[in-house]
């Protein structure tokens, strides 16, 4: 299964085709939560990680587990995942991105497998120093994954 990260908005603040920074980005999009591949935080991660996103908030080791966690949780509730990278923006060690991640919902989500299409936007900002992700904020529209999935009406008919 081929994972492709497709890059819409071609230009930056930076003014050029790509940057370092949004190389960083697409990889561990592409490598790691679409392709389900962990070993790519431990070489784009830096080991003192401060990580913000709800959820995964830790720091260090901590957060690097976390991260790698959520790569597998994610590439098992929806395999086929692929990201476009459709605006992004950068300023100074900071890289701000606004991706549309899309697959099947083929794995489970809490409860089982809906096999429904799954569209959602992600934002991330991240600041990156010596080609390694040093902070990370992340805002995954979950609302829209729990919606798209089922998961969201299943909660309901059980509260």
């Amino acid at each position: 299964m081929s994972h492709a990260i497709e890059i819409i908005s071609t230009t930056g603040s930076t003014g050029s085709t790509g940057s370092a920074a949004l190389g960083v980005i697409s990889r561990i999009l592409e490598e790691g939560f679409a392709a389900g591949d962990t070993a790519v935080v431990d070489e784009l991660c830096s080991p003192d990680l401060v990580e913000h996103q709800f959820g995964l908030a830790g720091t260090g080791a901590e957060a690097i587990e976390g991260v790698k966690e959520a790569i597998q949780w994610l590439h098992r509730a929806v395999p086929d995942l692929t990201f476009t990278i459709e605006d992004w923006v950068e300023a100074g060690d900071t890289i701000w991105v606004r991706a549309r991640a899309r697959g099947t919902a083929s794995g489970p989500v809490l409860g089982p497998p809906s096999g429904r299409p799954v569209d959602i936007t992600v934002i991330d900002v991240a600041r990156i120093t010596d080609g390694r992700i040093v902070e990370h904020w992340g805002v995954p529209d979950r609302f829209a994954l729990l919606a798209q999935t089922g998961a969201l009406a299943r909660l309901r008919q059980t509260s």
